[in-house]
């Protein structure tokens, strides 16, 4: 691996990617005007790979393809702002909570949809804290709540307990939950013991992606919303007019997953999941003996440690934030690389940077 690859621990995406396989398929006519369930007059339009995409990742949120409305997006974001898009029409006196921990792409999100934001506490470990949520809504008792849990914090990796936010928020009438599972979905869904994340466990909607982790050269997102609640929302919304992207982004996006899917195979998703597991448990282990005390949440690939000097920093392109920074084990983390940080960080002396 080369010298940039293997120092690029902080943001890993698709450098591992061989692009070969992907050339082909831009030859496809992928700017097409409609969502995976409406007829296309376009004979090499993407809308079959788009269909087999979102009953992967139905699969992988623990529902059937028939019981979700499901569309791939040219980004995480887009995504997420048709997710947040449908709750607000399920719910539109409803404010929306959001935890601290939540990524930025959320508060932007609302923003731009003209969303009552309320801000929840989070806990020590990354996730929305259910005691100030409860509170909170009691507080806007009677007009509902749009609750954005998050699988796959930013800093730590944290999964909200979807079961348990649902039930703190009932007190404020009808809730929508809607979970920004882009960072961490693909990674719950594969773990030893899978956290309660997704459509299975009382969300009504959901974000998710794997650009990174599949090892895509471009972002891609898949919204999928729960049939019924999609219906009553004036579903379809806006699928032939995103609101982000403009018209047609997802085709590119259906087709670049698709292949890589098809490439992997289930088995391999899981098997490539679990080796980026068993490399996070090792950095651990080396963060550990290097004094850096390392943090990590059971399953997730985020290992954050304590900050060290900037020329660390520099040298591996570290994300970090306060005292504490992180590495993700996919894409060019390697054992080699961990190990090499980690002689780094013993000869830093482990300095803590605020």
């Amino acid at each position: 691996m080369c010298q940039d690859e293997r120092r690029f621990l902080g943001f890993p995406d698709h450098l591992r990617l061989v692009t070969g396989e992907l050339a082909p398929l831009l030859a496809a006519f992928t700017h097409h005007r409609t969502d995976p369930y409406s007829p296309t007059p376009v004979g090499v339009a993407t809308r079959a790979y788009e269909e087999a995409v979102v009953e992967y990742f139905a699969a992988v949120a623990g529902v059937s393809a028939a019981d979700v409305q499901g569309h791939v997006t040219s980004s995480p974001y887009e995504a997420l702002v048709h997710g947040l898009a449908t709750a607000r029409r399920r719910l539109p006196a409803a404010p929306v909570y959001v935890g601290e921990q939540a990524h930025a792409g959320v508060r932007r999100a609302c923003e731009l949809l003209g969303l009552n934001r309320v801000s929840v506490r989070s806990r020590s470990d990354g996730t929305m804290d259910p005691g100030d949520l409860r509170l909170q809504t009691r507080l806007r008792r009677g007009v509902g709540a749009v609750v954005i849990a998050t699988c796959g914090t930013r800093l730590h990796g944290a999964v909200d307990d979807v079961a348990e936010l649902r039930t703190a928020a009932a007190e404020s009438g009808r809730v929508h939950v809607h979970v920004d599972a882009a960072e961490g979905g693909l990674v719950a869904a594969h773990s030893d013991e899978v956290p309660p994340w997704s459509l299975a466990h009382g969300a009504h909607s959901i974000t998710l992606s794997g650009h990174g982790l599949l090892g895509l050269p471009v972002p891609a997102g898949i919204s999928l919303v729960r049939r019924a609640h999609a219906s009553a929302a004036g579903a379809r919304i806006a699928v032939c007019d995103p609101p982000v992207a403009g018209v047609g982004g997802g085709g590119l996006a259906a087709l670049l997953l698709w292949t890589r899917l098809r490439s992997l195979g289930r088995a391999g998703v899981a098997a490539m999941i679990g080796r980026c597991q068993d490399l996070a448990v090792h950095a651990v282990h080396r963060l550990e003996h290097a004094g850096a005390r390392p943090e990590r949440v059971p399953g997730s690939l985020t290992v954050t440690f304590d900050r060290p000097p900037a020329w660390v920093v520099d040298k591996w392109q570290l994300a970090h934030a306060g005292d504490r920074a992180r590495i993700v084990a996919m894409g060019p983390v390697t054992y080699t690389a961990v190990n090499e940080l980690a002689d780094d960080l013993t000869v830093a002396g482990c300095t803590n940077v605020a």
